[in-house]
């Protein structure tokens, strides 16, 4: 990044490892405060399943029974193509 006076480092103050630290501090203190972890991962957890359900059915005709079995499928396969990224991503370094 160059120093054109307008960079991050020089509006905070903090260099990019000073950011990390209070960054993580941060998120950690936050889950610490969490009472209701469940509850709070909920509505990302509702979202995920809902792009799988738009595309297993985009038209929402399918019964909900089908729906579910075809998004079940559809995450697990994600979910393997995660793994193959992982994979492969460990084996070029």
């Amino acid at each position: 990044m160059s120093d054109n006076g307008d960079s991050l480092d020089s509006r905070t103050g903090l260099t990019a490892a000073q950011r990390r630290r209070r960054a993580r501090t941060a998120v950690h203190t936050s889950w610490a405060n969490t009472a209701d972890r469940t509850a709070r991962t909920a509505p990302a957890r509702q979202a995920f399943r809902a792009k799988f359900e738009r595309q297993v059915d985009p038209d929402g005709v399918l019964p909900d029974a089908e729906r579910a079995d075809r998004v079940q499928h559809a995450i697990k396969a994600y979910m393997l193509q995660l793994a193959e990224r992982s994979i492969r991503s460990r084996r070029s370094k």
